[in-house]
């Protein structure tokens, strides 16, 4: 059983014990957030969490209120499947906007090359298991999230000197 529950089950007990005319005085704090039960509340409490972690003068109050509103966030994320619906390079892109990242920041969070990355964005090249594995945990986001598939760009090379490469060549017959 978990430690709040026995609090609460003993503060019940308290209350009935005391006289029905003595009033339990309770200090109770109202919700400022609750469980995310909307996509509009969904998107204000992102809105929020933005500016919180934006906020230069933090405080271990304000580090409270991150740490409770990414997790419901994140519950929320879970039972709606809301990653599920979103590929995972404009994801990725969006979470670059929103934490200010280049390419460049990013190849040094991922530690590969800035060429690498642009292939990545540009949808040439494909986000590999340890690519997958440094963003989940940079974003704290979980790694199902960029792993999904998705089409690259395929590019046919141009050939120069077509007409030359389309003819036959005659062999020696001996």
């Amino acid at each position: 059983m978990c430690v709040g529950l026995v609090h609460m089950q003993n503060t019940i007990k308290f209350a009935k014990a005391t006289s029905s005319t003595q009033l339990v005085d309770i200090d109770m704090e109202t919700l400022k957030y609750k469980i995310i039960k909307s996509r509009k509340q969904y998107d204000t409490y992102c809105d929020l969490l933005h500016q919180l972690v934006f906020d230069k003068d933090k405080t271990e109050k304000l580090e409270d209120e991150i740490e409770l509103l990414t997790f419901l966030i994140r519950k929320y994320d879970e039972e709606t499947g809301t990653f599920s619906t979103v590929e995972p390079i404009p994801l990725l892109i969006s979470l670059m906007d929103d934490h200010d990242l280049k390419a460049k920041d990013l190849a040094n969070i991922l530690g590969v090359s800035k060429g690498l990355v642009s292939d990545i964005l540009n949808y040439k090249k494909g986000l590999s298991k340890e690519v997958i594995r440094k963003l989940g945990e940079h974003f704290k986001l979980r790694q199902e999230a960029f792993n999904r598939p998705y089409k690259l760009k395929i590019q046919v090379p141009k050939l120069r000197h077509a007409g030359i490469m389309n003819t036959k060549k005659k062999l020696k017959t001996a």
